[in-house]
């Protein structure tokens, strides 16, 4: 099977060695993307809801804010910007702008260099089609200067070499888009997570003014 693969690659030309090349950097960037996202995740569940809801429910808003502040967790920003409203007696909706702010400076974070991955798997295909075409033009040349009994097996052999390098390209672009789409995927669930994160401190806030307006009518 090694025998194989290296046989396989040698074939394929100069053009494998940057195809391979981009195999390489893709997959550095996934395994970073995914390590980095799982971190994330991991540390905005504990902030959340081992920190910062218990306290919203208990509608002790300055140590959420305490807790949002003191946590290194993307979530706690984006929270800790809505509670900080909150605590200045800001309305529903500045308290929403607030946390749509911290959203938009959490989110360049959570999507960095995820993008690359689609550049990648492009890069590599469109190196593999180039390989194949600059081997197809050594082979015709070549065969057009061959012995004519042989100029039948020469260019098939020929082709075969040159289409391992399009075959290559397209084996390193497909799991690099896979991947892509793995990643966007995380990153959507996280943006999500934080989206509901800001519902339910609204709902929290909603729910106190609703319950404050009864007392204000009966004094």
């Amino acid at each position: 099977m090694l025998e194989t693969v290296i046989r396989f690659f040698q074939e394929g030309g100069p053009f494998m060695y940057p195809i391979a090349l981009v195999l390489v950097v893709g997959l550095a960037i996934t395994l970073e993307r995914f390590l980095y996202l799982g971190a994330v995740r991991r540390r905005n569940r504990r902030a959340f809801e081992q920190g910062i809801l218990p306290l919203l429910r208990k509608r002790d808003y300055r140590r959420a804010m305490q807790a949002a502040t003191s946590s290194n967790s993307a979530i706690a920003s984006v929270m800790g910007a809505g509670i900080a409203r909150l605590l200045n007696n800001s309305r529903r909706e500045d308290i929403e702008y607030a946390m749509e702010e911290g959203l938009m400076e959490v989110l360049p974070r959570l999507e960095k260099r995820t993008q690359y991955l689609a550049t990648l798997a492009n890069i590599a295909t469109l190196l593999g089609l180039l390989g194949t075409i600059i081997g197809l033009i050594a082979a015709f040349t070549a065969v057009a200067s061959a012995d004519p009994s042989q100029k039948a097996s020469l260019l098939s052999e020929s082709i075969s070499i040159a289409m391992n390098t399009t075959a290559f390209g397209l084996m390193s672009a497909i799991p690099l888009l896979m991947f892509h789409a793995l990643l966007q995927t995380r990153t959507n669930e996280i943006v999500d997570s934080f989206e509901m994160a800001g519902v339910k401190l609204l709902n929290i806030v909603s729910d106190q003014s609703g319950a404050d307006e009864p007392r204000q009518a009966a004094a």
